[in-house]
């Protein structure tokens, strides 16, 4: 039997699309087991029923048309049971229910089993015969291990997204509710409007060419028509926008460089292929280290390149753009992948929100919409974009909820929503730059996270005391080689000199593992648990070393750089570290005498993100000026969850009652030895996560730009000893959702629950 289900597997996976690979999945199984019906169930969670999608055996004109309620029939007893249901005679069983369409009078033995993936019953796969008997041990263990490994081919191949598009594909008349990932809180209502690109790489034919001068003028000729658009898309936005959001374009610029993407193009067009090849090869591989890491900020930047190559693409082959008339109305930007000069293209004055089919956070579209002040829903690959093409949308930033051609009741309900917010978001606003304090006089330090010089801007923002995390990887993963000594430099003091008096924190570069260069690659089996971090850069010294100059050099006749190390386990690591930077200072300093400037050993500190240097406060402090809590690795690694696996990434939670214990002794235990510790993760820039930490002790938040406003205006408007009682309650709790519960009931009684759901 096992070399019939691997037949029957890899035969699907060779078909594609869901409803061709479902019907002959049936087909197959049927003859394989020699039965006289094979049936595919599917769930739809919207309608709480299953739908009969595929049949060989039973009536194929009722494929799509019987739909079964979750708490009905056979096959919803086995989506409740969730386990398999084998019975001789279904017709004498109490559950079973007579559906005239399916022709199914003649089949007494049934044998029906669930098909679950992340705890979640996808579908019922049925086998039935006329005969009257119970399906053997050995059919049975078939029919669960086929229904397991479709779940997983279902989810390995992403045809889940298809599953659900292909349910959702036509929207039926009425109201309709779409879940996604909110990317921007805010309300808006809108008519959908769809942006397409009118020519992307995955369209490009791969072709050789011999005519290598041509192909390499066409490529540079293109690349400077889409500088020349970029940058007029930028100077076209919105000048009350911080420097930080408009510098996102300043990325573009540098990936336009030849000295980035130009390089490595040429050098492909040089190895034969022509330009539109060229540019396809190298952005695929770039986009794909990006995709593959586990940062989601260094994630999302991978629709960036993506993006950029596009419009290059699009004046290399010299296509028209469609004439395609922006609208003139409220309305909400819909694509699969929206970018930042996406947006920096649509009528501003009529954008009302933005819908991205993919996406996060943390990308530039997302980082944009927020300084916009527009919501954004993203991740939303349960549907079609054109679905929404014309229709009346509102979408909930708060919730990551889009509902569909609402009514006159619901819409009036909304603009009254929509009303409350504006009222919110005005008294946000008012104490925007006001110092951090709660109401009871306790002050909290709230710093940026940032990982390019464009994010940071700090100019008029009094209540943000520097940079908790600066991540310096990322000017390395823009290259086609390792940085100079001196390229560090020039970027390190940069940021430094514009601020200096803001606390600037570099964190040295933390790559490998899930994380490679594409200069200097790494193959692991395990990439999270391996070379990675400090681990990496103490065993090449001599990358540690460059970084090590070129910051210390940059912070010459100033006082405000901090040194962070990524990944800490051991002691010794620490003090190998403190050697090379000891080293590099005396080097520097050497070289900065001579130049007659003034320089400082810059502070070392470490972050907290392997439980091991969790349990060592006291030895570690010993050899450290600070600590940085990392909750993002922290969490994922105290729980063993890889977050974006989607099989456990349900798992991963920062509420979960041991991290809260972890994190409430890391700083118990800092304090004891009077070192100064920042919480730079995203538990940070949540609400219920600031609450928390400011609770435990942590007085220096670092987040990212666009959470500060909100976290400020929640630490005013509370009392640290309000904060300390909600955390003596919680920390003793056995459930995350429960603490997480907990947490929500506090914001509504201090009247802070619009930041959950405005208006509600």
């Amino acid at each position: 039997m096992l070399t019939t289900l691997k037949r029957i597997v890899q035969e699907l996976n060779r078909i594609p699309g869901l409803d061709p690979a479902i019907q002959r999945l049936v087909f197959l199984v049927k003859e394989a087991m020699q039965v006289d019906s094979c049936s595919l169930y599917l769930a739809d969670y919207q309608h709480q029923h299953f739908v009969l999608r595929a049949t060989d055996g039973l009536a194929s004109a009722a494929i799509g048309q019987v739909k079964i309620g979750f708490s009905e029939g056979l096959i919803g007893l086995v989506g409740q049971r969730e386990e398999p249901l084998n019975i001789e005679n279904a017709h004498e069983h109490p559950r079973f229910k007579h559906f005239s369409e399916v022709q199914e009078e003649n089949y007494n033995a049934f044998l029906g089993t669930p098909i679950i993936y992340q705890r979640k019953v996808l579908g019922v796969l049925t086998m039935q015969h006329k005969e009257r008997r119970r399906f053997s041990e050995d059919e049975e263990a078939f029919l669960v291990t086929l229904a397991t490994q479709i779940a997983l081919e279902i989810a390995n191949a992403d045809m889940l997204g298809e599953l659900m598009q292909s349910e959702s594909n036509a929207l039926p008349s009425g109201t309709q509710e779409i879940v996604g990932v909110a990317g921007s809180t805010g309300l808006a209502l809108g008519v959908g409007f769809v942006y397409q690109q009118n020519i992307t790489l995955d369209q490009i034919v791969n072709r050789k060419s011999t005519d290598i001068r041509t192909s390499i003028q066409l490529y540079r000729d293109a690349v400077s028509a889409t500088r020349t658009e970029v940058n007029k898309l930028s100077s076209g936005l919105d000048d009350s926008l911080p420097d930080d959001v408009k510098g996102i374009f300043v990325l573009y610029d540098q990936l336009l460089d030849a000295n980035s993407l130009g390089r490595e193009v040429e050098a492909q067009i040089k190895d034969g292929w022509d330009a539109p090849t060229a540019l396809k090869i190298v952005i695929n591989d770039y986009a794909g280290r990006f995709r593959a890491m586990e940062d989601p900020y260094m994630q999302e930047r991978a629709v960036d390149i993506i993006d950029l190559s596009n419009r290059i693409l699009a004046n290399i082959v010299k296509t028209e753009k469609p004439d395609v008339a922006l609208p003139a109305y409220p309305f909400i930007l819909v694509a699969e992948e929206i970018s930042a000069p996406m947006l920096a293209e649509m009528p501003t004055e009529y954008l009302q929100g933005v819908i991205a089919i993919r996406g996060s956070q943390n990308s530039h579209a997302a980082i944009l919409a927020r300084a916009m002040g527009l919501p954004a829903i993203m991740g939303v690959n349960s549907i079609l974009p054109a679905i929404l093409q014309d229709k009346l949308l509102f979408i909930d930033g708060y919730a990551g909820t889009i509902t569909v051609s609402p009514g006159a009741v619901k819409e009036a309900e909304f603009q009254a929503l929509i009303a409350e917010e504006a009222e919110l978001f005005g008294k946000m606003e008012a104490q925007a730059d006001l110092p951090t304090i709660t109401t009871d006089q306790h002050t909290v330090e709230l710093m940026i996270n940032a990982g390019l010089s464009v994010d940071i801007d700090l100019q008029d923002k009094p209540n943000v005391t520097g940079v908790g995390l600066f991540r310096t990887e990322i000017p390395f993963m823009l290259r086609e080689g390792f940085p100079s000594e001196q390229e560090q430099f020039t970027l390190y003091r940069e940021i430094l000199q514009a601020h200096p008096d803001k606390e600037i924190t570099m964190r040295t570069l933390d790559v490998g593992g899930d994380k490679p260069l594409p200069y200097f690659p790494i193959v692991e089996d395990n990439p999270f648990l391996g070379w990675r971090g400090i681990r990496m850069t103490l065993d090449q010294p001599e990358i540690f070393l460059v970084q090590a100059r070129a910051m210390i050099r940059a912070s010459e006749d100033l006082t405000n750089l901090h040194i962070l190390l990524p990944m800490i386990t051991t002691v010794s690591e620490v003090k190998e570290a403190k050697r090379l930077l000891q080293q590099a200072f005396f080097e520097v300093k050497d070289e900065s005498l001579a130049n007659r400037s003034t320089l400082m050993m810059p502070k070392i500190g470490i972050m907290i993100e392997v439980p091991a240097a969790a349990h060592q406060i006291p030895h570690l402090a010993a050899e450290v000026d600070f600590f940085s809590v990392g909750t993002n690795d922290l969490t994922q690694y105290l729980l063993a969850v890889d977050r974006n696996n989607p099989k456990v990434s349900t798992l991963y939670n920062s509420f979960h009652p041991a991290v809260l214990a972890v994190l409430q002794e890391i700083v118990d235990k800092a304090k004891l030895m009077h070192t100064p510790i920042t919480v730079c993760g995203e538990m940070a820039g949540d609400p219920a996560g600031a609450i928390l930490l400011m609770a435990m002790g942590y007085t220096k938040l670092s987040m990212s730009a666009y959470n500060i406003r909100k976290i400020n205006w929640v630490l005013r408007s509370i009392q640290l000893y309000s904060a300390q009682h909600l955390l003596s309650e919680v920390i003793n709790m056995p459930d995350a959702q429960q603490i997480k519960t907990r947490i929500d009931m506090y914001l509504e009684e201090h009247q802070l629950g619009g930041l959950v759901r405005a208006g509600a």
